[in-house]
């Protein structure tokens, strides 16, 4: 196992179809359904951007089932 403090691996930061982000050893083939979004770096560069990019952790298909209830209660007041 790696120590984080040792780990000086790069990394890339990837996202899947429900646009939940996670990070990759650079190098190593993506898992189905995850692609890179660009941003490589040491683990805590990608975290950090992570942090930065991903403000709402929900998955995308509950956010867009969520909008519909929504704009089906302002239709129905």
């Amino acid at each position: 196992m790696w120590d984080d403090d040792d780990d000086t691996r790069q990394y890339l930061v990837v996202v899947n179809h429900e646009e939940q982000y996670s990070i990759w050893p650079e190098g190593r083939e993506l898992p189905l359904g995850w692609q890179a979004v660009g941003k490589a770096g040491t683990k805590q560069e990608c975290l950090d951007y992570i942090e930065e990019v991903w403000t709402d952790m929900r998955p995308l298909s509950l956010r867009k089932k969520m909008e519909e209830m929504q704009r089906n209660r302002e239709k129905d007041s």
